[in-house]
């Protein structure tokens, strides 16, 4: 054992069995020192001498798992020794090892089979002495806890939760993969959750063994499933989906060679295709379209790390996270303005995702992963140049995530969860009680009342901390509470609006579509029903109106959007009625009905109602 002298003692180090650091005297005989080990855990020295006799023929592993199970008996309470006993001899040393400080169990862990049947046994057997099984244990411990008997949080993570999910029923294991929508692919399931239960459970822990599972042909499986879509873009080598299921090999090929480069450690992330798409103010977005090989990785990277890192993001946060949605935030909002918080800071960042120091940002990677070739993976998607229309390849130089690559939401969420952090703290220290909506890039601050100083810090943070800009312009300080104030967010406009239907002429919050996101789709209308499309079946027509009428009501089917509602339902028989003409070229003769309204009834039109899309939502 290596020793630590400190003046004239011996500190035993921390990975041996004595964690606490206990100070030994050097005049202390190595005897006594094994002596006192002995004792610590019950056993005497002779009682050791015999039970090694009876060991004689057995493998190392379970001569280890057996004396562990002894030890624990000695230790626990009836309910937790049959606990402990199954995972001592099952999952609990290899989950110990993964635990910090756990190094003492490695030895266990290599041969589980032989373990395994003598847990179960050893479990049998104590839990036929005090009546113990799955269920009670389950349901509750001899003191009244939920679960098992387990001393520390880690070991409460890594050995109950293993042990359980060791023995998880099909319908369990079918309701854990419901919960990551991973119906076809259970271990993956399995893999998430247990990932996040260790995230909950040491906020603090860094994960050193996730390039295994990224490899995992299940995960690339899973990855390939999830990108996939038809006629998506290609990337810089010009292959599609369909290139690939009519190549040679298939799927199963393209799958079984990404898997064989990943172990190999030979995969190479690919330049990002640029491309320019025009936004409403006139301006052009770039997106980075990564190729499908690169698309395929970084859904596999992502599908690992991202139950580690939602088990530390804030619940401010709604973009680009599973189960939370833009309606979400906008009812936050709304919430937080009807309790009072009417002054509202609505921020805005220039470029976002194109300004994203990587060194900040892989330094908040490294806060929760220690796997170095996860890490090098995430470094050279970020460090890919990009090639531009007319050819010419750009360098990032150190800044940005490009928008459209698969991981690039996940990264901008974990990148801006410290500015949250850090932003709650400093309210915190200056008294300043405030609530944060954000998704993805965009953010609001509310509160009671603002005091001097807090929103140029929170622009100092930004600005100096997070090497990101600020848009001047673009960012505003509202009071709702005043006349004619509003709020624009997501599409959703909040303002507050007097109460003329009672005759009280009070005020209360209305929010709902914004006049600009109703002008918006009023003029996709306009270009389905444009004269140039008069060759094409009503019905054709019809059926595509439906789909932008569908979905636009899904997004907005939160709020009092009645009004919008009735607006862009006139609007769409208008623009139908007149689009019947033009294809009859003469007056539109009714031939189902006796209003327009009706003969479009008859072809299947879709109406907007309320009613309706907050029942499809709910």
């Amino acid at each position: 054992m290596r020793e630590i002298r400190t003046h004239g003692l011996m500190r035993v180090p921390p990975h041996r069995k004595n964690r606490g650091g206990r100070l030994y005297s050097t005049k202390e005989s190595v005897r006594q020192r094994k002596r006192s080990a002995v004792r610590k855990i019950g056993c005497a020295e002779g009682d050791r001498r015999a039970e090694a006799q009876s060991h004689k023929g057995m493998s190392q592993t379970k001569v280890k798992s057996r004396m562990y199970a002894s030890k624990l008996l000695t230790e626990r309470s009836p309910v937790a020794k049959c606990v402990m006993i199954a995972e001592a001899s099952t999952d609990a040393p290899k989950s110990f090892c993964d635990a910090p400080g756990g190094t003492g169990h490695r030895d266990m862990a290599r041969s589980e089979s032989s373990a395994r049947e003598l847990g179960r046994s050893a479990a049998a057997k104590a839990g036929a002495e005090v009546g113990w099984n799955r269920s009670s244990v389950e349901a509750g411990n001899d003191r009244g806890a939920k679960g098992s008997c387990i001393g520390s949080a880690s070991n409460r993570s890594a050995g109950a939760d293993s042990l359980r999910r060791k023995r998880m029923t099909e319908e369990e294991i079918a309701a854990v993969a419901a919960t990551h929508r991973m119906a076809k692919f259970p271990n993956l399931a399995l893999t998430r959750e247990r990932l996040s239960r260790k995230a909950k459970a040491e906020p603090k822990f860094r994960f050193y063994t996730l390039y295994g599972r990224v490899v995992d042909e299940e995960t690339i499986r899973c990855a390939w499933e999830r990108v996939w879509k038809k006629d998506k873009a290609p990337g810089v080598d010009g292959q599609t989906f369909e290139d690939i299921e009519r190549g040679e090999g298939g799927v199963e090929g393209f799958l079984a060679s990404v898997q064989r480069e990943l172990k190999a450690k030979t995969y190479r992330a690919s330049p990002v295709r640029r491309v320019y798409i025009e936004k409403a103010n006139g301006k052009l977005r770039p997106l980075g379209i990564p190729t499908v090989k690169d698309r395929v990785v970084q859904m596999a990277v992502k599908l690992v790390i991202e139950p580690i890192f939602e088990a530390d993001f804030h619940g401010c946060s709604f973009g680009f996270r599973p189960n939370r949605s833009a309606q979400d935030a906008a009812e936050r909002i709304a919430e937080k303005v009807k309790e009072g918080d009417a002054k509202v800071y609505d921020a805005d960042l220039s470029s976002y995702f194109d300004t994203i120091p990587h060194d900040k940002l892989l330094a908040a990677l490294e806060m929760r992963i220690a796997d170095g070739s996860v890490l090098k993976l995430i470094r050279q998607w970020l460090k890919a140049c990009a090639k531009e229309p007319n050819g010419v390849m750009k360098s990032p130089k150190g800044r940005g995530t490009p928008q459209g690559g698969v991981i690039s939401p996940l990264l901008s969420n974990i990148y801006l969860h410290w500015f949250e952090t850090i932003a709650s703290l400093t309210a915190k220290a200056m008294g300043q009680a405030m609530t944060i909506v954000r998704y993805a890039d965009d953010f609001v601050l509310l509160a009671k009342r603002w005091k001097d100083g807090f929103l140029r810090k929170v622009e100092g943070i930004l600005e100096e901390r997070m090497g990101l800009t600020v848009n001047r312009e673009k960012t505003k300080v509202l009071d709702l509470d005043a006349e004619r104030s509003s709020l624009v967010f997501l599409g959703y406009e909040f303002r507050k609006a007097r109460d003329r239907l009672f005759g009280t002429g009070g005020r209360y919050l209305h929010f709902g579509p914004s006049p600009k996101s109703v002008k918006r789709v009023c003029r996709e209308v306009h270009e389905l029903t444009h004269s140039r499309n008069v060759l094409l079946p009503v019905e054709t027509v019809v059926e595509r109106v439906n789909r932008l009428l569908k979905g636009w009501g899904a997004f907005y089917s939160v709020g009092y959007p009645s009004r919008a509602f009735r607006k862009v339902n006139h609007h769409v028989l208008k623009r139908m009625a007149r689009f019947l003409n033009r294809k009859s070229q003469r007056y539109y003769r009714l031939k189902f009905a006796d209003t327009y309204y009706g003969e479009m009834t008859h072809y299947g039109l879709y109406r907007l109602a309320w009613a309706d899309v907050r029942r499809a939502r709910i």
